[in-house]
């Protein structure tokens, strides 16, 4: 109620400066005419310069405030990938009994257009992602997410992410699967039918996060050439990456 008191007096002193001021320079310069002629004109205008506000000028800064919140949720995924993500492949593409026929491909170069980078895409999406591990898997991947779990915490927690809705999906499989994993105090004797439980978390968070990865591949590749080759030399899929450069 404040608000708009404070905005009805502002406007009500505004309309009364603006009479005044028209008021003084009919008494100065007695000119009716003059002042109507352009008075009309500026009404005239004032279509058009909402138009100008309201359809160019906000969206040409919505489109940079855009661009500025896009840029602090690549950071935070690549904080992710560097933390987490990276590691994460590592361990279920080892765990993936048909990778071989998809790890060549994964293999991301500094020639890649736009065209590569969609097609294997489209192609991460058919593929089954599939998982088969055993008891003595696991215990590893429970004390490397465990180990994570706050600064996965931290990343729900960003707002951020809010309108990144693949990566938000990505982040609550993968705590889930580290809240099921924590839950299990003993893993040598779990029963088949738990692991294949646990095989299906890792199955849902390995889809999604090969995803995503490609598509901070394509980010760093367009924006960021420097972080993009460390990363090539990093990729979790190829079994000769090495971080030197040769």
């Amino acid at each position: 109620m404040r608000h708009a008191r404070w905005q009805i007096l502002l406007g009500v002193a505004l309309v009364a400066s603006s009479a005044l001021l028209y008021a003084l320079h009919f008494l100065i310069f007695g000119d009716a005419h003059h002042i109507f002629l352009y008075l009309l004109g500026d009404i005239a205008f004032l279509p058009i310069q909402v138009l100008l506000v309201t359809l160019i000028i906000e969206r040409v800064l919505g489109e940079r405030e855009k661009q500025a919140r896009l840029e602090k949720m690549n950071m935070v995924i690549g904080t992710f990938f560097s933390d987490v993500g990276t590691e994460l492949l590592a361990v279920f593409s080892g765990c993936d009994p048909g990778i071989k026929a998809l790890r060549k491909d994964l293999v991301v170069t500094g020639e890649w257009s736009g065209v590569e980078f969609s097609a294997l895409a489209r192609r991460l999406q058919r593929y089954e992602h599939d998982i088969a591990v055993s008891p003595a898997d696991l215990e590893p991947l429970r004390t490397f997410l465990a180990g994570k779990r706050e600064f996965l915490l931290r990343l729900l927690e960003n707002p951020n992410l809010l309108e990144h809705e693949s990566f938000t999906e990505l982040l609550r499989a993968v705590f889930h699967l580290a809240e099921e994993l924590e839950a299990r105090t003993d893993m040598a004797h779990l029963p088949s039918s738990d692991i294949m439980h646990i095989a299906s978390d890792m199955k849902r968070a390995y889809g999604s996060l090969t995803c995503q990865w490609l598509e901070y591949m394509r980010h760093l590749k367009e924006h960021y050439p420097y972080l993009f080759s460390f990363a090539m030399r990093t990729n979790p899929f190829d079994e000769a990456a090495s971080p030197v450069v040769r």
